[in-house]
């Protein structure tokens, strides 16, 4: 027997219940890495990891002075970089599976209206990162590339490093994609009560102001490139104000949807 004033211990039969979270995190993790694995062997065998790059490197290739290719000045940049570009491609491929996987696993430990909230943020900021990267690649790549080799003397001949334009790539592949996410913070911080709609409404000007200075220290020192994120930046604020009204509406908890029909 034990002692009278002997505290229970409060780990006890606490153990499993933490051990099968850690397995089942490993579980969907694993199918997570499985799944950009696949997509990863698939396009490694098409379009195959050159075929990738040549497709990434295509907007600036379009632009180069005729005879003008990229170089590589790094011996292992041939092989490295186009397998870069591969697991990149790869994992965005997966990304709905890796969302899935990451939602499986925090879904049991929320309310039915945080579900509610969730799930839709999860999927648009996914949907609203890849709009951002195929207009970067679509239509900003080609303009801004244009623009540049528009200023450029015709005594200097164009020769891009590969690393650095993946570089390059990735920065602003990185911008954009986060850039269209405006909707989602804005959205979040609304619905969380950090900020209210008309106080949305009243920072309009300033967020302008600050959407153009994150586009000019993002973006290269050209203005195609920085209007081209700074305008997509305050459509997708408005956008966010008018979608935060609906989810404020649509996700409210039980308690809160009492309290505002008294």
């Amino acid at each position: 027997m034990s002692a009278p004033d002997e505290k229970p211990d409060e780990l006890a039969g606490t153990e499993q219940p933490f051990v099968s979270h850690l397995i089942e995190l490993r579980d969907r993790l694993v199918r997570a890495l499985l799944a950009v694995g696949v997509c990863f062997g698939a396009l490694a065998l098409w379009p195959g990891p050159g075929g990738l790059y040549d497709l990434l490197a295509a907007p600036l290739v379009a632009n180069l002075p005729q005879g003008a290719t990229l170089i590589a000045t790094n011996v292992i940049s041939p092989f490295i970089v186009p397998l870069k570009i591969t697991l990149l491609a790869a994992f965005l491929l997966a990304l709905p599976v890796v969302l899935y996987q990451t939602w499986a696993f925090v879904a049991p430990g929320l309310y039915s209206h945080e579900k509610r909230l969730v799930l839709p943020l999860v999927i648009s900021s996914t949907v609203l990162f890849l709009m951002g990267v195929a207009f970067c690649y679509f239509f900003v790549f080609g303009q801004v590339f244009k623009f540049i080799q528009s200023f450029a003397p015709k005594s200097i001949t164009a020769a891009p490093d590969i690393e650095a334009y993946l570089s390059f790539v990735m920065t602003m592949f990185i911008a954009f994609g986060a850039a269209f996410e405006v909707p989602i913070v804005v959205v979040v911080l609304a619905r969380m009560g950090v900020v209210s709609i008309d106080k949305l409404k009243a920072f309009r000007s300033y967020f302008i102001v600050i959407a153009f200075i994150i586009a000019a220290i993002i973006t290269p020192p050209d203005i195609v490139s920085q209007l081209a994120l700074a305008i997509p930046m305050c459509l997708l604020y408005e956008a966010g104000i008018w979608a935060a009204k609906a989810f404020i509406k649509h996700t409210q908890a039980p308690a809160e949807e009492g309290s505002s029909g008294n």
